[in-house]
């Protein structure tokens, strides 16, 4: 437990940003599942737009900060790859 009046304010600004952070990170991985999933069955619109939709979700969580820059940016790489693998 905090002693402190600031470790308390601390602990809670932790909650908060820990519940936003996980609703981000689950959304991402959901649009991933999503994009890989279009990917796989081949149908070319569906995946393009499930891939714009994960590009997205990406580029909002490593602007919110949820996920390192280069952790979404090498992420959108492959789908983008597999995209056009296709």
């Amino acid at each position: 437990m905090a002693n402190t009046r600031s470790a308390q304010k601390r602990n809670r600004q932790m909650i908060k940003r820990r519940a936003r952070n996980t609703t981000v990170r689950s959304a991402v991985k959901t649009a991933l599942k999503k994009a890989r999933e279009a990917l796989a069955a081949g149908d070319a619109g569906k995946a393009k737009e499930a891939v714009s939709a994960a590009t997205r979700m990406l580029d909002r969580a490593a602007s919110k900060g949820v996920l390192h820059a280069r952790n979404a940016s090498r992420r959108i790489g492959r789908l983008a790859t597999a995209l056009a693998a296709k």
